[in-house]
């Protein structure tokens, strides 16, 4: 999320890039969390730039996608969100796969599946390993989420890849046809899963930051 997050600073905008519960040391840390560590994180990371700022637009790729969606739903003031391949349909066939994977599994542990890139040479920072007890609570703080999709009314730029071989595509169009909010889909046909570091990136970082800058332009006339 750095690019983005570097984008939006060079665009004038004040920027927290919040580092999950479990996340960037080991897998056996993030073996002990679950949905309510990260989306506590999430939410006081929300109400602190909330506080200083008029306008607060919130983006989230994957799972973090899934966050973003959660937190909208609860904070309708949000100004607008941006997500990139969010997990939002458990049922859908790949991650249903990899949670039928998880529950008959022996272990505490399932093999990895970061570093869903198509552009070659670029590797994710991420675990060589899924922990199954956090899997389990991510998929049951979903299935409440999809029910809450109509909960969200902040606008929603969705940016999905159509090779996506970790999250289907049908979790951003879900998103798309349940929320309440105006929301535009954006087609990445060159990345994979991790778009924010594919191909596309680019536009995903041009895009996001001009998308933020109108919609806080539209506010303050509307405001004002």
């Amino acid at each position: 999320m750095k690019p983005l997050a570097k984008a939006f600073a060079a665009a004038g905008f004040a920027v927290e890039l919040p580092l999950l519960p479990g996340h960037g040391t080991h897998v056996s840390d993030m073996n002990a969390t679950s949905w309510q560590d990260w989306s506590e994180v999430i939410d006081k990371a929300y109400v602190d730039l909330a506080s200083r700022c008029d306008r607060v637009v919130v983006a989230g790729l994957s799972m973090g996608g899934a966050l973003t969606a959660w937190l909208a739903s609860r904070h309708p003031e949000i100004l607008g969100i941006i997500v990139v391949n969010p997990l939002i349909d458990p049922t859908a066939p790949l991650w249903a796969a990899l949670t039928a994977a998880g529950e008959a599994a022996d272990g505490e542990y399932l093999p990895e599946v970061g570093s869903d890139i198509a552009l070659p040479g670029v590797v994710e920072s991420a675990y060589d390993a899924v922990p199954i007890a956090p899997l389990r609570s991510l998929n049951e703080a979903l299935a409440g989420l999809v029910q809450a999709l109509p909960q969200i009314t902040s606008p929603a730029l969705v940016f999905v890849s159509p090779q996506d071989h970790v999250v289907d595509p049908a979790s951003s169009q879900l998103l798309v046809a349940r929320s309440s909010g105006e929301a535009t889909l954006v087609e990445l046909p060159n990345s994979y899963h991790v778009a924010t570091l594919d191909y596309e990136s680019d536009l995903i970082n041009e895009r996001s930051a001009a998308w933020a800058t109108e919609l806080c332009r539209q506010n303050r006339q509307t405001a004002g």
